[in-house]
């Protein structure tokens, strides 16, 4: 199973984005406190728009305590990762995975990374900007897992108009 962990997010539109993404996609987020936000609805509906209730999240307090109760295969994603995320072998959906990614501002911490050098991976930019958007990191990084696992139980046909929609008049 895939799992999306957030260290310390500080914009609430971001986590709002990633938990609609997460909903849509039956993957459990994690939060790590502390968070730079209220997780109160109000503050994420803009984002997550009418989404929340769909979407499976637990809020830790720290760092080791997400550890202790989340054994699995951690990646990290960072600026400084050596492997671009898609050189990786995500393909058994039935092994926890979790993709963790920092806070907006500085990302993980050097102690984390330090321990896992082997699982820190980079999205591929160019020397223009330090990173991409969060809330498009973990769409990228996520997605590039799902299709490496087949999308799982992912719907391949639009479920509200129909799989006809677009050759109907």
């Amino acid at each position: 199973m895939n799992h999306i962990v957030l260290y310390q997010p500080e914009i609430p539109q971001n986590t709002g984005n990633i938990m609609r993404t997460c909903a849509g996609t039956g993957t459990k987020l994690h939060l790590i406190k502390p968070l730079g936000f209220s997780l109160d609805e109000k503050y994420l509906r803009r984002s997550a728009v009418n989404y929340l209730e769909h979407c499976d999240y637990q809020v830790y307090e720290n760092f080791e305590e997400f550890k202790e109760k989340n054994p699995g295969v951690y990646y990290y994603l960072t600026r400084y990762g050596k492997k671009p995320h898609s050189s990786f072998d995500y393909s058994n959906s039935n092994e926890d995975l979790y993709f963790i990614f920092g806070k907006e501002s500085t990302g993980i911490p050097k102690e984390i990374l330090r321990q896992d050098l082997d699982h820190c991976l980079r999205i591929p930019t160019n020397d223009k900007i330090r990173a991409l958007n969060l809330s498009n990191c973990v769409a990228l990084v996520l997605y590039e897992a799902l299709r490496q696992q087949d999308y799982n139980d992912l719907l391949r046909e639009e479920p509200f108009k129909g799989a006809d929609y677009l050759s109907n008049d």
